[in-house]
């Protein structure tokens, strides 16, 4: 039997026009959609448990999906398990203060490779249910998700150091004859339980519309 050669899908380094942005200069473009495991929640992520509960579900579904079931059933199909990603609003999105942590929604998400089947899905959280049943899996579903037009930049730090960077951002979109639209999108390249705050690695992103 010949032994099949396997290229691991990396979607940080396949697809670099929506992974590595400048973190010079803010740049537009267009976001397609894409899957997601997701769990909604509110609060305060430095404190509340809640939203730590949330990532730790996320990131247990992923790995079950690609250690447990898409590398026994494809396994031609490996890749690496795509970033921790979130989505910042409020209910009345003019009153949004990156101050205001206590009164922040927020949907964590962690993509789904494009090739994985609703089938395969449903077998990863009924391993997760059985093997470890996290606080957050009765909160988790999947589903299509895409931004269109954005602005979005690369920013190393801390996340209470953002403004300026955010600030910027914002600023260059209204130049190019844009309004801010949606929800305030982060992509977390370094895993924010691992690293330390002022070293860690951060898309953020903002739906935009033509005035």
């Amino acid at each position: 039997m010949n032994n099949l050669v396997v290229k691991k899908l990396d979607y940080k380094k396949d697809y670099p026009e929506f992974y590595k942005p400048s973190p010079k200069d803010p740049s537009i473009i267009n976001i397609p959609k894409m899957k997601f495991f997701m769990i909604d929640g509110k609060g305060d992520p430095n404190i509340a448990k809640e939203y730590k509960d949330a990532v730790e579900t996320l990131y247990a579904i992923s790995y079950a999906l690609k250690m447990k079931v898409v590398k026994k059933e494809t396994p031609q199909m490996d890749y690496i398990v795509p970033p921790l990603e979130g989505l910042w609003y409020m209910e009345n999105m003019k009153e949004w203060s990156i101050e205001n942590k206590d009164a922040w929604h927020w949907t964590m998400m962690i993509r789904i490779p494009d090739f994985v089947t609703e089938e395969q899905i449903n077998k990863a959280i009924t391993i997760v249910k059985e093997t470890k049943n996290p606080p957050a899996i009765s909160k988790i579903y999947n589903e299509d998700y895409g931004e269109g037009e954005v602005v979005q930049i690369m920013y190393y730090g801390s996340y209470s150091d953002e403004g300026p960077t955010i600030a910027k951002m914002h600023e260059f979109a209204e130049e190019q004859g844009y309004d801010l639209s949606g929800k305030h999108h982060e992509i977390y390249l370094s895993d924010p339980r691992k690293v330390e705050p002022d070293k860690c690695k951060t898309i953020i992103r903002q739906p935009i519309s033509k005035k």
